[in-house]
């Protein structure tokens, strides 16, 4: 079963909630992580353009995808 969460949706009681920080780079590009997406083989961390460039094929092989591309939306910057 294919699991995503997004910062404002609700997550699984069961799993530790992950919060991507300034130190998760994508493995695209290199720039600031907000994607986390977890595939058999492991994880694999996006930005948030090359999170949506991907979802798609993305989407059929990944047990949990994890978006907090959100937060690029806030006034803070966080």
């Amino acid at each position: 079963m294919t699991q995503y969460t997004e910062t404002t949706g609700a997550v699984d009681e069961l799993e530790t909630p992950y919060e991507l920080t300034a130190l998760d780079r994508c493995d695209a590009c290199g720039a600031q992580a907000y994607i986390r997406v977890v595939v058999a083989s492991g994880e694999l961390l996006f930005c948030a353009h090359h999170g949506r460039k991907h979802q798609e094929k993305l989407s059929q092989i990944a047990h949990s995808w994890h978006d907090e591309s959100s937060r690029l939306l806030t006034d803070d910057g966080r």
